[in-house]
């Protein structure tokens, strides 16, 4: 990855970390992660860790800043600390002016030594020859591949009438009253993924306070009246980034897609993706995107059936210590 390149070292710039980032330093980071993005065609950092430098997060993890001579940030990461025992984990980023003079290596240096003796994974956003050449010689592998794939949405039905089952039926999220069905769902659906399956309800409330959350593109899949012991059964939450975030011009995401395993087979799925994509179509959007795991082979499969195909890739390097 670009960001993380380092063939010719001089100098590295000086690296610090703290708990929480100083707020007066905060919109220099997010100017450096658009720049980086503008370099490179794709985000340098996951979602989750541009709202933890923005809002703090859990115990155990840092901000870790390199500064140039002149004052200004050559470099970020965040890191968290594993304090659960497992892994820690990282992803950092190099300004684009900044790049090819050690600031890569200092700032992976010092994650090193924040990690001690717990192995350390760090996030290579779109896979690109610079983080191999970085993250290899020091003894990590490619441990997790994440795809992005896309499609275009010119082909989707814009009045989807999906088949569903007696009792149910889709309504918006309601900010405020479905969070704890949601919740659950959430975590029952994901029970074995490393990062979504363990969403809180702090974590929900930072994405309703975020600009682009839109309930009305949050479909929800219920058997019985909600508010009279009606059951959560799945859900797809849709997300649009602006442009420049994901491309030159908008594009939607496929952002949470999730059925409760007892509601498996239902149907559902197909159900929710085509009421989230008919949303994003008539949002005046022409691609829509969604991640998944490479080794997911049975999703990837699906989803090429439904017309995705793969356009990115994000690698977690790892080295055990």
């Amino acid at each position: 990855m670009p960001s993380w390149s380092e063939a010719a070292l001089t100098a590295p710039a000086a690296v610090r970390d703290v708990a929480r980032l100083d707020a007066a330093d905060v919109p220099a980071v997010l100017s450096l992660l658009r720049a980086a993005a503008a370099a490179d065609g794709v985000r340098p950092l996951s979602e989750e860790a541009e709202l933890r430098l923005q809002h703090g997060g859990p115990a155990g993890g840092r901000d870790v800043l390199a500064v140039a001579a002149d004052g200004e940030p050559a470099g970020y990461a965040r890191f968290e600390g594993g304090d659960d025992g497992g892994d820690a984990e990282a992803e950092l980023v190099v300004a684009p002016r900044h790049r090819r003079r050690g600031v890569g290596r200092a700032l992976l240096s010092h994650l090193e030594e924040l990690a001690g003796d717990r192995p350390l994974r760090v996030w290579a956003h779109g896979d690109l020859p610079g983080s191999a050449e970085l993250a290899a010689p020091r003894g990590y592998r490619r441990a997790r591949v994440l795809l992005q794939m896309r499609r275009d949405l010119a082909g989707v039905d814009p009045a989807p009438r999906p088949a569903l089952p007696d009792g149910v039926h889709v309504a918006a999220f309601r900010p405020g009253r479905d969070e704890a069905a949601w919740l659950r769902v959430n975590a029952r659906a994901f029970a074995t993924h490393p990062e979504q399956g363990s969403w809180t309800s702090e974590d929900l409330r930072l994405r309703e306070a975020e600009a682009w959350f839109d309930p009305a593109g949050f479909f929800l899949a219920w058997r019985g009246d909600p508010d009279a012991g009606g059951t959560l059964l799945g859900s797809h939450w849709t997300k649009v980034h602006p442009a420049g975030d994901e491309g030159p011009e908008p594009v939607g995401e496929v952002y949470v897609l999730g059925i409760d395993p007892d509601a498996q087979g239902l149907g559902l799925g197909r159900a929710l993706t085509d009421l989230g994509l008919a949303h994003l179509r008539g949002r005046g959007l022409g691609q829509v995107l969604l991640y998944v795991e490479e080794d997911n082979t049975a999703a990837v499969a699906l989803y090429e059936r439904s017309g995705f195909t793969r356009y990115a890739v994000d690698v977690s390097w790892r080295r055990a210590s």
